[in-house]
């Protein structure tokens, strides 16, 4: 009698109520980090509040694709493991940048297209390139992406750039309450909702700065119960130079992001990544990146903290994440939905984004605990990079007399530090020393089931 081959977890099919339950969860764990992305450049470009709600409904439509697409796959698309895809907190700076000097969203999208084009041609030899991106270099990166972030949540708290009552004790008590809230539920509550006390923490604190006034849900009853993202919403894209190279440089890191994730997650569910599987993984995430260009969203990235979530539950289906990408595909078909987030009051934001920033920059610390610093300069090339990438947050005036192409690149603190730290390794790392004919070697990451550090927690 014929005997079927044994199903790999990954492609395991659970009964569809765990389906459900499963995915919910990984969309619960990913939802406050993926709608942080556009309510950022957002609310630095000043939007209106319905632009705002359709760049949100954008963005979780095309998280679902992009889930669905490296989960599913087709063809030469698409990794095939249980992975979850969302805006990356790495272009942010460079958004923000771009948008609101001169360029605006049709800027962004045409750079942001660009990058994606760029993602889906280097995926292939991306693998060679990896070892130029040892944790030296992405633990500095992600560092500088956290204290680079952090004002942004320091002007939350404080209600907001522009606001009239910017800098008001109710404005800061109120982010306070939230981060408190945030911090209760990671240290009493049960796993499962720890997981997701940032996003406890802002419904906690909408539901307090309702009553307080600190809200208007005006543009709720305006806003329409089932919507489509339109191609090109805002005008079609431009194609800048300077802005081109700006997303470049966070091309380059959202693949390294990528493919530490993709490694990660392979060791967990014992189906390792291969070269070909890296690149359809990354070529996937390209392709989705161009789909943000073209639907009004942003670059598409692996997020973290999924990862870390399929470690934690032990379910490797594919298919569970897949659910997921579904439920995100179905949030962004409902603009109402939109529209109550763009409502949060900012002191609420800045609260939640004290704790998500805060991790991002511990995130690198914690990926630099890897690197050996005795008898070599990993110390310096950490030491100038990060002051490198904090320069133009502290003085965001520093290169105002430079060519507008450099001020894109280096005004953005996660991009001057990027190259820094790049090019740092390289001199110190990579180059044989004085009197040696053959290159140091770099210590690898110890261990390849680490996932990299949650950028969207």
């Amino acid at each position: 009698m014929a005997t079927t081959a044994p199903v790999h977890p990954v492609d395991e099919v659970p009964p569809v109520r765990q389906l459900a339950a499963f995915g919910l969860q990984h969309v619960l764990a990913m939802y406050a980090g993926a709608v942080a992305v556009p309510l950022i450049v957002g609310g630095a470009m000043r939007l209106s509040p319905a632009d705002l709600a359709y760049l949100i409904t954008a963005d979780l439509l095309v998280c679902g694709i992009a889930t669905l697409i490296q989960c599913v796959g087709f063809w030469r698309f698409g990794v095939r493991l249980p992975i979850m895809q969302g805006c990356t907190f790495a272009a942010v700076s460079p958004m923000v940048l771009i948008g609101t000097t001169g360029g605006g969203l049709p800027a962004i999208y045409g750079s942001v297209i660009v990058a994606g084009l760029a993602i889906v041609l280097l995926a292939p030899v991306f693998g060679r390139l990896l070892r130029f991106f040892p944790p030296l270099v992405t633990g500095t990166v992600i560092l500088v992406i956290g204290l680079s972030l952090l004002p942004v949540a320091g002007n939350w708290a404080a209600g907001g750039v522009g606001s009239n009552d910017f800098g008001e004790p109710k404005n800061l008590a109120l982010a306070a309450f939230v981060l408190a809230v945030v911090l209760g539920v990671q240290r009493f509550a049960p796993s499962f909702l720890s997981r997701i006390a940032v996003l406890i923490g802002i419904v906690v604190g909408l539901a307090v700065a309702v009553p307080f006034g600190f809200t208007d849900f005006g543009g709720v009853g305006d806003a329409d119960w089932v919507g489509i993202s339109a191609p090109f919403h805002f005008g079609a894209p431009t194609f800048e130079a300077s802005a081109i190279v700006s997303m470049l440089v966070v091309a380059l890191v959202t693949m390294t992001e990528t493919t530490g994730d993709l490694i990660a997650v392979g060791e967990m569910t014992g189906r390792g990544v291969e070269p070909r599987s890296l690149s359809d993984g990354l070529r996937a995430d390209g392709l989705s990146t161009v789909l943000g260009g073209v639907f009004n969203t942003f670059p598409y990235t692996a997020y973290a903290q999924n990862v870390g979530l399929v470690g934690m539950t032990r379910v490797r289906s594919r298919w569970v994440v897949a659910t997921a990408g579904g439920i995100l595909v179905l949030l962004g078909l409902l603009p109402k939905l939109g529209a109550v987030v763009a409502a949060v009051p900012a002191p609420v934001l800045g609260g939640a984004g004290l704790v998500m920033f805060g991790t991002v920059a511990a995130s690198g610390l914690r990926t630099l605990a890897q690197v050996d610093f005795k008898g070599n300069s990993n110390l310096t090339v950490v030491a100038v990079s990060v002051a490198m990438g904090v320069l133009p947050v502290g003085v965001p005036t520093i290169y105002a007399k430079f060519p507008d192409w450099f001020q894109t690149v280096m005004n953005s603190g996660i991009s001057a530090g990027c190259v820094t730290a790049i090019v740092l390794n390289l001199l110190f790392n990579h180059l044989p020393a004085k009197g040696d004919a053959t290159p140091k070697a770099v210590a690898p990451r110890k261990s390849p089931a680490e996932p990299l550090p949650d950028l969207q927690s």
